[in-house]
């Protein structure tokens, strides 16, 4: 009886545990290296993972590299194999907090809140702020960012070749729905 009423305790809070973060695993993730006048450099991952701790303002993602889409197959596979050497380093990770972020205040216009946190990908590390903005809906919370991310700052070689072509400067839009 007593192993019965503590399994049940330990579920009943592992569950609230639980409910405390709120959660996404379609998150999508946007990416573009275009140049003006030359083939489009751009993919999608709809499978990108968000976790936000409301009370805190602590805010995860987990983004699998070959989970990026391409509109040209060849260019997906250069991508992996060539500049995000995806066998080697198969995810981006982001680690941070949302400046002054209260859930109470969340309404269902969108409000712009200041992330900081850190960035993981291809074996380095990157301290970056930027602008969401963040409201609250029927089931959850929407999150949606744009930034830029420079492929200097991650080790990410774009070949001498194609660097008329590919931009170094990669525009970033995130767009996600918690629950």
């Amino acid at each position: 009886m007593t192993s019965k009423l503590i399994s049940l305790l330990i579920i009943m809070s592992l569950s609230s545990f639980a409910q405390t973060k709120m959660i996404t695993k379609t998150a999508k993730v946007t990416f573009e290296a275009s140049v003006p006048a030359f083939e489009e450099v751009k993919a999608k991952n709809e499978s990108a993972t968000l976790v936000l701790n409301p009370s805190s303002g602590e805010i995860a993602s987990l983004v699998l590299i070959k989970g990026f889409r391409f509109k040209v197959a060849l260019m997906e596979e250069h991508f992996n194999e060539n500049y995000m050497e995806s066998d080697s380093y198969p995810k981006a990770t982001f680690k941070g907090k949302i400046d002054n972020f209260d859930v109470s205040k969340l309404t269902e216009t969108a409000k712009a809140y200041i992330i900081k946190g850190k960035m993981e990908m291809h074996g380095k590390s990157k301290d970056i702020t930027f602008t969401a903005n963040i409201k609250k809906t029927g089931n959850g919370i929407e999150i949606d960012a744009d930034f830029n991310l420079n492929t200097d700052d991650y080790g990410i070689e774009i070949p001498s070749v194609v660097s008329k072509k590919v931009s170094k400067k990669v525009a970033v839009k995130l767009d996600a729905a918690l629950k």
